[in-house]
């Protein structure tokens, strides 16, 4: 007996099924899908989860200089004549810095090789390509999901049932994070 269910699906399309509902879940908090796929889910979303908790406070704070831009009133670089050249003007400015532990470092990894890069767009709509912003779901894993769940052991999802769907039949449930 195979220990997942393969959901009518070739092994890379249903790894990638997978891979975006969960990523979705995560994201969103909850989603809408079939009892059969919400079971794998759940045993992938768990497994995260519990990783995020075990390597929630494993880094050390560095303080490091960096070069920033000078910026003027208006937001724009300023720039300055040097032998003939225009050249942006820097400051160095002191940035503590979260640096991870090894172990820590190989979560994260391990979280990014199962979910997929999520897009932020506007809710309005209008000028999608500008506006748009990439989210680190590493980090919200260990800052925003993993902070809710230290107490508790295993139990991260919830199923709830809704029904049959009403173009196959397929059992409906809603399955969220607690």
């Amino acid at each position: 007996m195979a220990g997942y269910r393969k959901l009518g699906r070739t092994a890379s399309q249903r790894k990638a099924l997978l891979r975006n509902q969960v990523t979705n879940l995560l994201y969103h908090g909850k989603i809408r899908t079939t009892e059969t796929k919400a079971k794998e889910i759940r045993k992938i979303a768990e497994k995260l989860i519990t990783l995020a908790v075990k390597e929630k406070d494993n880094f050390t704070e560095v303080t490091v200089t960096a070069k920033v831009a000078k910026k003027d009133a208006d937001g724009k670089r300023v720039k300055e004549d040097v032998n003939g050249k225009r050249v942006t003007v820097f400051d160095e400015v002191e940035k503590t810095i979260k640096k991870d532990n090894p172990s820590r470092l190989n979560a994260r990894r391990k979280i990014l090789s199962v979910l997929y890069p999520v897009t932020e767009v506007p809710a309005d709509g209008r000028k999608r390509r500008a506006n748009t912003k990439s989210v680190d779901m590493a980090k919200k894993m260990f800052e925003e999901i993993a902070p809710k769940y230290v107490d508790r052991n295993g139990g991260y999802t919830r199923i709830i049932k809704l029904g049959a769907r009403r173009g196959d039949g397929a059992e409906e449930v809603i399955i969220e994070l607690v």
